[in-house]
């Protein structure tokens, strides 16, 4: 299929366990027929769910998209601490769980909802002088990442379980959360079983959201290659995006980097719309007027 076939798009996948977010954009690129595929947001080799790709000029779009807000389904075990934080990482320590009770784990998770002060886990994406703490950390240098504000907007408990592990009494809590962009759940699992004193890590995480591109519209990678489409931009930022429709002199402004008179929008980016339905640019208003954040058209 040539990338002329596919156009330009977002692809929303439902992503496996056990790939990068880089292999799934490789897979999409011999799909779609074009090396032009990014991704708005990463997701670890464990993780699975929602993996929002663009494709040819819908890569441009993903700037506006990374810093959506997001939905994850997760598994949290109390009582065992990890490099990682997560099930990749080799055991750190191990405590006993079984004195921690259904009303202590409320109580954690109440404290861990709302603006908070988060320590990224050492073994991320977040650069360190230029080079990504996952790296450094596994050349064995020791890394220590600064609190960044984020929002956990909700973290709801579905259910907790107990159990033993490797001969040592643990909980399981399946969690559901929606945070702000920059937020690390296996963080949060970190942070919750620092909190009660006994340590933990996260054992399963799905992301069910980005944005407004939820489950009900990924695909997994078997679909794709049966059936390669994309969602048409226009589409695509009608979801996204706060709409504004323009007459064909403000799309000849806008086409030439031009201003427009603010409608009221604010400064979050804005789908500006030509009159025949196509996706001129991406706008933000600042005082009185509104100006182009990202022309495709022209």
């Amino acid at each position: 299929m040539t990338a002329s076939a596919v156009g330009d798009g977002l692809v929303v996948v439902d992503k496996p366990a056990g790939l990068t977010s880089h292999d799934v954009v490789a897979r999409v690129r011999r799909l779609a027929g074009t090396r032009k595929v990014g991704h708005a947001g990463t997701l670890d080799p464990m993780a699975t769910g929602v993996l929002v790709l663009g494709v040819e000029r819908a890569t441009r779009l993903l700037t506006y998209l990374v810093g959506a807000e997001k939905s994850y389904d997760a598994t949290v075990r109390l009582g065992v601490t990890t490099v990682t934080d997560d099930a990749e990482g080799d055991v750190l320590e191990r405590s006993d769980a079984s004195g921690v009770t259904d009303e202590a784990v409320a109580d954690g998770v109440r404290r861990l909802t709302g603006t908070l002060q988060q320590v990224p886990s050492a073994v991320s994406a977040v650069k360190v002088d230029g080079r990504r703490a996952y790296a450094r950390v596994r050349a064995g240098e020791q890394v220590v990442l600064a609190a960044r504000t984020v929002t956990v907007r909700r973290f709801d408990i579905l259910a907790v379980q107990r159990a033993v592990a490797e001969g040592s009494p643990v909980v399981d809590v399946d969690v559901r959360v929606d945070c702000t962009a920059g937020t690390y759940v296996r963080a949060l699992a970190r942070d919750l079983g620092a909190d009660l004193a006994v340590g933990g890590h996260l054992t399963a995480l799905r992301r069910t959201r980005v944005g407004p591109y939820g489950l009900d519209v990924a695909r997994t990678l078997d679909v794709l290659a049966e059936s390669f489409s994309v969602l048409p931009m226009a589409d695509a930022a009608r979801v996204a995006f706060p709409v504004r429709e323009l007459d064909a002199e403000e799309v000849r402004r806008l086409v030439h980097g031009q201003r427009l008179a603010a409608v009221g929008l604010g400064e979050q980016p804005v789908a500006a719309f030509a009159p025949d339905g196509s996706l001129v640019a991406i706008v933000s208003e600042t005082g009185p007027t509104a100006r182009p954040l990202l022309v495709l058209q022209g």
